[in-house]
């Protein structure tokens, strides 16, 4: 259980490191899902720089389980923006079939990243 735990933060890691780099290789593409009301380009590299930050941070054994309750905390502050986009008109990026697909997905990351955040029993 413990090597399934280690591949499984290795992913993640990945896949923040990888979300939060394209932040800024192609920012155009977060634009959509930011509410109107925030500063797009702050709340963008914003978010994708903490991203890579937690990312980086699951790789580091010593702020592992810091940087999952991070990444644990980001996803629920991420998840009214894709459940707004379920019900939203025109969908943030593609059809109302992917915004449908994407919610369920927020709701594993955001368990993957709670199981993360536990320590493993000795």
């Amino acid at each position: 259980m413990k090597i399934l735990k280690t591949v499984l933060t290795y992913l993640m890691a990945a896949f923040m490191i990888y979300g939060g780099v394209n932040h800024f290789l192609t920012p155009v593409m977060y634009e959509p899902f930011i509410p109107g009301f925030l500063p797009t380009d702050l709340v963008n590299y914003g978010s994708g720089l903490l991203e890579t930050i937690l990312g980086i941070g699951l790789l580091i054994p010593k702020f592992r389980y810091q940087a999952a309750t991070g990444v644990f905390i980001l996803m629920l502050v991420f998840l009214p923006l894709h459940v707004m986009d379920v019900f939203s008109d025109q969908p943030a990026i593609g059809s109302h079939d992917a915004a449908l697909i994407r919610l369920p997905v927020q709701f594993l990351f955001i368990a993957w990243a709670w199981w993360i955040s536990k320590p493993s029993n000795k």
